[in-house]
């Protein structure tokens, strides 16, 4: 398309070998209405093919820098001629290259190059050649820059604009480049990605507690299935597994789980709710079981295979404190100001725990009140329904369940009474220098109970009022039992205790 100088007098057309350079009106509507008053046509309003040729500014081209003085049209003194009627001399066309080199040393001197692309350093001596120098700098770099508004001139001579410092801006772009991955590989390595995470175990451990990521995998391939994800959730199904166990692992606040992930704290608290929900109904069935008497024997410890062949299960009892009141239906019960602070029975949630010889967990009762006795919370859980005639219940203390026990035909045996000592519990206190075999049954129940707590430090308590509230119609565990089962779960899938061996 053949374009002509819109303004009154010029005669300057596109046509093949010209110099020159067309541009369109701005988009700006400020700076296209300076553009329509300085062409001064009375009533004339420019279209989509209106132009202008560069022969109208002073350094022959526009400038996108407003403070520059061809910001506007201003050279309308003359109808300046095309260059096929007139061919400026050699001394002017020499003017204009050297000021093209000096532009191109001026803009590598402060891209950080230390040297222009002639081999010379750039000198400033006085104020006039400094002058010289802005301008020639400034339409360098409007001439480098991408503007909506200007189209490329068809001469080839521009085309090869600054020739000598062709070398030194490859160089400059291979830096970049070099600067822009090393920068990407940064940030990847600092978020929380399915990337970053799966070279790095000691990341996975650290945020979910699980020991590698083809376990964290192995979790998400049982969960997927049953996590739904809609145009409304703006969580990934990867994302909400991940937030789901750094909340149990490191007990960490919604609000930081939302900076964290770029959500609403609404969000965040749904998400674990539902993830939760998902794990109790999928991941504990399956990985917290009660195995059968065979493979109970076929996988006994050596230390127990002579003195106790038929030991089912090891239990022991772990209480959790909680903020406030817990109310499950009609029942609730208030916090007692103690002494003893969240140590008392009125302001902690008690559970049983079981734990197979071999070092995993077997069962997890539901929370109570700290102040049921130990045979109600036997006898209401479902524990006893697991016992066959015949097996051995061991526990590191005496809880009052020996006769519930033998309900069931089976034995409920207390590990430190054989030598008749008072060994150390869960509340911290030393225990004695044994090497007997009941010392060490005490001590592998207490490893196991101990480690997932230190595994998912949300079971440490204390327990926030949202997950103790009454639970749904269909279940009798509150959201906090879900996640104690939850957590023996994941435990379970990890190399939970040494043996006892």
């Amino acid at each position: 398309m053949v374009h002509t100088c819109v303004v009154a007098g010029c005669r300057n057309r596109r046509t093949p070998g010209t110099t020159l350079s067309f541009y369109r009106f701005p988009r700006d509507p400020a700076r296209k209405q300076r553009w329509i008053a300085a062409v001064n046509r009375e009533g004339w309003v420019p279209n989509d093919g209106s132009r202008l040729c560069s022969t109208h500014f002073i350094s022959g081209k526009q400038v996108k820098n407003p403070r520059s003085p061809d910001y506007v049209p201003s050279v309308f003194t003359a109808a300046p001629l095309s260059p096929e009627m007139k061919e400026p001399a050699a001394p002017e066309m020499l003017d204009k290259q050297e000021a093209r080199v000096e532009a191109a040393n001026a803009l590598l001197f402060l891209q950080g190059q230390g040297r222009s692309s002639t081999g010379e350093q750039v000198h400033v001596e006085h104020p006039k050649e400094r002058e010289k120098e802005a301008i020639a700098e400034e339409s360098a770099s409007s001439s480098l820059s991408t503007d909506e508004d200007y189209e490329e001139s068809v001469s080839d001579s521009k085309k090869g604009r600054f020739p000598q410092a062709s070398g030194n801006f490859d160089d400059l772009l291979k830096v970049l480049k070099r600067e822009n991955q090393a920068l990407r590989e940064s940030v990847e390595k600092m978020s929380l990605s399915e990337n970053s995470l799966r070279n790095d175990a000691e990341k996975v451990k650290f945020y979910t507690g699980l020991p590698n990521f083809f376990v964290f995998e192995t979790v998400m391939w049982l969960l997927a299935p049953h996590m739904d994800v809609t145009k409304n959730v703006k969580l990934s199904k990867f994302q909400q597994l991940l937030l789901t166990l750094m909340r149990l692992r490191l007990d960490l606040r919604n609000q930081d789980l939302a900076y964290r992930f770029g959500v609403k704290v609404s969000t965040v608290t749904r998400t674990v709710h539902r993830m939760v929900n998902i794990m109790s109904s999928t991941l504990v069935p399956t990985a917290v079981f009660w195995p059968s008497r065979a493979e109970l024997r076929k996988n006994l410890p050596a230390a127990l295979r002579t003195s106790h062949p038929d030991c089912a299960v090891i239990i022991d009892c772990f209480t959790v404190p909680f903020e406030e009141p817990v109310s499950w239906g009609n029942q609730q019960q208030s916090v007692v100001p103690s002494s003893q602070g969240v140590g008392t029975s009125y302001n902690v949630l008690k559970y049983l725990i079981g734990v197979a010889p071999q070092g995993v967990v077997t069962f997890v009762s539901r929370g109570v009140l700290g102040n049921v006795s130990d045979k109600s919370l036997a006898e209401g859980c479902g524990f006893l329904c697991k016992l066959l005639p015949g097996d051995i219940v061991l526990a590191s203390c005496n809880l009052d369940i020996a006769d519930s026990v033998a309900a069931r035909g089976a034995q409920f045996k207390i590990a430190s009474s054989y030598q008749g000592e008072t060994f150390g519990g869960l509340d911290g206190s030393p225990l004695p220098d044994s090497s007997s075999e009941t010392l060490s049954v005490q001590r592998h129940v207490e490893r196991v109970i101990s480690m997932v707590k230190r595994r998912y430090t949300m079971l440490t308590g204390p327990v926030e009022t949202p997950f103790t509230t009454a639970p749904e119609r269909t279940s009798n565990l509150s959201t906090f039992d879900k996640i104690v089962q939850v957590a023996c779960a994941l435990n379970n899938l990890c190399i939970s205790a040494a043996p006892l061996e």
